[in-house]
């Protein structure tokens, strides 16, 4: 018993195993508490690597929107949607999925529709970019807007910028485009609450509203 005593106090044992029942738990603990550490290190790392990038790494780039150049800093990782909402304010640029499957974030560049979830901010220097406020004069809506509030073209409302920004970029290659054509303008923009028919509709009168214009 004396030898056994002994060995739980000093945790070592002249025996074959080598250890005591206390030796092997102090073991045990200082071999988490490394674990525990290390995992630290690791996690502080992976912060560090999404975190924003250094200034001295960021560009200068000179955005052209809605016929106003704005000169400012971007991260070369920010996308187009970021800048347009974030950095400039002009919200009527939904988010959305952010991967290019909904449509929501639809801007035109160059008169084309893009998402801009999908467009570096630095890819569209030198471009035109459009968004929905770039539609409107002043206070009056632009012929698309105008025409989907008359033909009720919308209903939750949150698609309903991108698909404006589809049916203008249509409308500029194309002034009398076929129902057909319209459809095919707006399949990369889903409404969730299935106004397609009003919309059709919708692109229809703002062609005419263009016509008169």
């Amino acid at each position: 018993m004396k030898k056994e005593e002994d060995d739980d106090k000093t945790g070592q044992c002249q025996c074959r195993h080598g250890f005591t029942r206390r030796g092997f738990l102090t073991s045990v603990g200082v071999g988490a508490m490394a674990a525990i550490a290390t995992s630290g290190k690791i996690t502080s790392a992976q912060e560090a690597s999404t975190s924003e990038l250094p200034a001295e790494k960021a560009v200068v780039v000179t955005l052209l929107v809605n016929d106003r150049p704005h000169r400012l800093l971007v991260e070369p990782r920010w996308s187009l949607l970021y800048v347009l909402r974030e950095q400039f304010g002009l919200t009527g640029t939904k988010v959305g999925c952010e991967r290019g499957e909904c449509g929501a974030c639809t801007v035109l560049i160059d008169d084309l529709p893009r998402y801009a979830c999908l467009t570096l901010a630095v890819e569209a220097e030198g471009r035109r970019i459009t968004t929905l406020e770039g539609l409107m004069q002043g206070e009056e809506l632009g012929p698309v807007q105008q025409a989907f509030v008359e033909e009720d073209a919308m209903q939750c409302g949150y698609c309903t910028p991108g698909q404006i920004m589809s049916v203008e970029g249509l409308l500029r290659s194309r002034p009398q485009p076929t129902p057909a054509a319209v459809r095919q303008a707006v399949s990369g923009n889903l409404c969730r609450c299935g106004t397609y028919t009003h919309i059709v509709k919708a692109a229809v009168r703002a062609a005419e509203l263009k016509a008169k214009r």
